[in-house]
């Protein structure tokens, strides 16, 4: 991937730098396992690089993992931005606030956000989101809207700055902003070791 900010595309149209955010910072305290849910592996490889793998393969100009709960470090690639969320107990809210903090200091005009507990969101779902010109888009899986949810600087202020919730806020309080993005796959969280049991 090549950082490509404000890269001209016509004589008075400049394309969008979009970054693709996977919030991973929380303690995934319902998942009983020996380890971190996010460590839990799927034939042989870690959950949360299966969901960073899918959004580096897609058309965005950066991947940024936000961390808090545990050192996600060594899963990490080189190309992807590690941003340690240090009041992540405090809920989703913070770690997207982070998310939007770096995006503003690298001039990117949209995120669009996944989280890194759903392995079955593809890079194709992550493409479908990222091509959409709204100022708040989400992916709808049978007429269900679930993440990625892409949000354009123009929304970033309306976001919460605490609490569990993150772009469901702003959705909630603006539906008539939101454009579904029609999408095959499964976009479910494992939470549980149930949960991973029937991915495995």
């Amino acid at each position: 991937m090549t950082q490509t900010d404000h890269v001209e595309t016509g004589p008075h149209e400049r394309r969008q730098s979009i970054a693709a955010v996977i919030l991973a910072a929380g303690a995934g305290s319902r998942f009983a396992g020996e380890e971190h849910k996010l460590l839990a592996e799927i034939d042989g490889v870690p959950m949360v690089r299966i969901v960073i793998d899918a959004a580096r393969a897609a058309d965005v100009d950066e991947v940024v993992v936000v961390g808090g709960a545990i050192d996600l470090e060594p899963i990490v690639p080189d190309d992807v931005t590690l941003l340690h969320n240090e009041p992540w107990e405090e809920g989703q809210a913070t770690s997207l606030r982070a998310a939007v903090a770096y995006a503003e200091t690298r001039g990117h005009s949209a995120i669009v956000v996944g989280l890194g507990d759903s392995p079955g969101v593809t890079t194709e779902i992550w493409n479908a989101v990222a091509a959409v010109d709204d100022d708040v888009a989400s992916a709808r899986y049978d007429g269900e809207l679930r993440p990625p949810v892409k949000l354009s600087a123009a929304m970033w202020a309306s976001l919460p700055v605490s609490g569990d919730e993150g772009a469901r806020a702003v959705m909630r309080a603006r539906p008539d902003l939101v454009r579904p993005v029609p999408v095959e796959g499964n976009p479910h969280d494992i939470d549980t070791l149930e949960d991973l049991r029937r991915w495995s």
